[in-house]
């Protein structure tokens, strides 16, 4: 008598059905209904996190943008010129950078090149002329989106050039950039350093994601196995070509915010223009921001420890 009174109440405190809006329902079903909600708030309260995270980051870039629609109307007034280079590893934020660096600005007055690989009539030219016909005019910005340096990097590394092609090259460039800046052009060398597993991480965002896929090329998915390689030119690039006149900036992207809110104070404190808002920190952070130079040296003594240049 006893065992069918517990058996009883265990039914009760744990019924197979429940009544629920009129309908009997499994309990099965509407625990599995109670996680998948749960689960899907969970979900949500993440995606607002990220949607806040994202629009206070987006937030903190206004007041450079508005620096930089500022200084854009400095160089129409005085008719300077400006070349500002991106360079960097695959997956490194380059075009991201760009995105947020001329968001606001006027279209009438800057361009953005990205060259494609050469035609044939253009690799019986001159090297850079191809680039000299996308040069600005008077009062006009340039953003180049992968530069002529592409010849030192990517051509170098996959053969797509002589070793005469090659190091014509890099005996010329610097002469090069010197008549631009001798001729009042404002040039900006900014080269964007993400680590090996960041730029993995990247590219399998990439890889998963169907709005990112077209991103991917077949030099990108090279690019991990060839990590050396690169890692070797940009030491030679900056050892050849980090000069007084034209020094290169290097800029730790791992952080795509820090990157792309620093990489406006180096553009912005390149022109002699009256700021619009004194009181705003131009001073980039020198954990992000590094010279050409402090570069050489930091890989020159990673070589010294390890053996090898780390990245």
């Amino acid at each position: 008598m006893q065992i069918a009174e517990e058996e009883n109440m265990t039914d009760q405190q744990n019924p197979e059905f429940i009544r629920f809006n009129d309908k009997d329902m499994r309990t099965e079903e509407l625990l599995e209904r109670f996680q998948q909600l749960q689960d899907e708030c969970k979900t949500l309260k993440t995606n607002n996190r990220k949607a806040i995270q994202r629009f206070r980051r987006e937030s903190a870039l206004t007041p450079l943008q508005a620096e930089l629609i500022h200084m854009q109307q400095y160089l129409e007034e005085s008719q300077t010129r400006m070349i500002i280079l991106f360079e960097g590893r695959d997956a490194a934020g380059k075009g991201g950078t760009i995105r947020r660096v001329t968001r606001y600005m006027n279209e009438k007055h800057y361009r953005i090149v990205a060259l494609s690989k050469p035609t044939q009539t253009q690799r019986s030219q001159w090297y850079f002329q191809r680039y000299v016909t996308e040069f600005p005019r008077g009062g006009e910005t340039v953003l180049f989106d992968r530069s002529w340096y592409n010849r030192e990097c990517v051509e170098r590394v996959f053969g797509f050039c002589s070793d005469h092609e090659y190091e014509n090259f890099m005996r010329g460039v610097s002469g090069f950039e010197r008549d631009l800046i001798r001729q009042d052009t404002i040039l900006v060398k900014l080269y964007f350093s993400v680590t090996k597993e960041e730029q993995a991480r990247r590219f399998d965002r990439r890889k998963n994601d169907p709005l990112r896929q077209w991103k991917l090329s077949e030099v990108d998915l090279q690019a991990q196995d060839r990590w050396d390689d690169f890692t070797n030119q940009k030491y030679e690039m900056l050892k050849r070509t980090n000069t007084t006149h034209a020094p290169w900036v290097i800029i730790r992207s791992d952080n795509k915010h820090l990157a792309r809110m620093n990489a406006m104070k180096v553009i912005l404190n390149a022109v002699p223009y009256e700021r619009l808002d004194p009181a705003l920190d131009f001073v980039p952070d020198p954990e992000v921001v590094i010279s050409g130079a402090r570069e050489l040296e930091l890989m020159e003594a990673q070589r010294l420890h390890s053996g090898k240049f780390v990245g």
